[in-house]
């Protein structure tokens, strides 16, 4: 069990991050944005769901994480005939031991790429449910435990692409955020240009960080603390996804332990150690859309789930900071304090 003493600092945290964000945003230009994203979910301990149309670079940022991080990658490719076996592994009999013998799949690494998830079909895309959720794989009544840390990194192409499946609701809710890349600005097209013209960025990208390392810093985020006033905020917003007329599907218990988890990331992150009702807003929309299905009439009057958490968003009152103690670790700490504490 990680001790007080063995928690990775603020400073470290800061230090490690900064060098990883530097070497993704080398590869994706002009998307900070989506990087940091990217770097919450790892250190909350989700997995990440990419979305757009064709050719913004899905796989580039997907890989540029990867390879920023010296761990074990693994990457997909899913397509119609993929099978679930070739995702979780498979029992072969070997004649000399004269036993089964377990073959892992690809699932087994510490960050999995799954590219273009959506064009499996709905049998294979089940296939990383137990892994993404109890980070294991049973076969043949044998659990096998997954190496830490565990990431799925997974894009898909917009559903009305042709060739595409919906993912099942138990896969997307698996899922911390969703993001979409988008077109890049018309500067940072032109240095993706000069980057890109004659080699990819990829071939000379090195790890900046070790797996051991972003292990650590999981461990600080996990002791970040939360009040009981953003608890119930996180909760409220959950709730009010339950009851919305617009929704015929609203967020799962596990949506608001996501909610949490991110939150607790994005304030350590911001160099504190405890989160802010501002972590659990500029989080919402990230982490609940994708989970939440529009009802019929919805659809018809074009009601995206976005659109829904934000008016949510609207209409929930935010908890205010106590005049002693604020939302930090005791009552002597102001509210919104001007330095951040030294460790976690």
């Amino acid at each position: 069990m990680t001790t007080y003493d063995d928690r990775a600092s603020l400073t470290d945290l800061t230090a490690v991050v900064e060098r990883v964000r530097s070497s993704v945003e080398g590869v994706i230009e002009g998307k900070p944005e989506v990087v940091q994203l990217s770097l919450t979910v790892l250190l909350a301990e989700g997995h990440l769901l990419i979305e757009d149309v064709p050719g913004v670079g899905k796989t580039m940022l997907a890989k540029a994480l990867a390879r920023s991080i010296d761990c074990s990658v693994r990457r997909i490719q899913f397509t119609p005939d993929l099978l679930p076996s070739d995702i979780t592994g498979v029992s072969i009999w070997d004649q000399q031991r004269r036993d089964f013998e377990f073959k892992p799949g690809a699932i087994f690494a510490q960050i999995v790429i799954g590219d273009e998830i959506n064009r499996a079909s709905p049998k294979t895309q089940s296939a990383l449910l137990e892994s993404m959720e109890e980070r294991q794989v049973t076969i043949d009544g044998t659990s096998y435990e997954l190496p830490s840390p565990f990431m799925v990194v997974a894009t898909q192409n917009p559903v009305e692409m042709e060739g595409t499946y919906p993912l099942p609701e138990a896969q997307r809710d698996r899922f911390m955020a969703r993001v979409s890349i988008g077109y890049p600005s018309p500067e940072a097209e032109l240095q993706m240009l000069d980057i890109h013209g004659g080699v990819s960025p990829l071939d000379d990208l090195q790890p900046v960080a070790h797996a051991h390392e972003i292990v650590k810093l999981i461990d600080a985020v996990r002791g970040v603390h939360v009040a009981d006033t953003v608890r119930r905020y996180a909760v409220d917003l959950v709730s009010a996804t339950r009851n919305h007329p617009d929704l015929r599907l609203g967020a799962s218990p596990r949506a608001t332990l996501h909610l949490l988890r991110a939150a607790k990331a994005s304030a350590a992150l911001s160099g504190r150690e405890f989160a802010l009702p501002d972590d659990v807003q500029a989080l919402a929309v990230t982490v609940l859309a994708h989970r939440l299905l529009p009802t019929a009439q919805a659809q018809l009057n074009r009601r995206t789930a976005e659109q829904v958490v934000q008016e949510i968003l609207q209409r929930t009152a935010v908890p205010a900071a106590p005049q002693q103690g604020g939302f930090g670790l005791g009552r002597g700490t102001p509210a919104y304090p001007q330095q951040p504490p030294r460790r976690l």
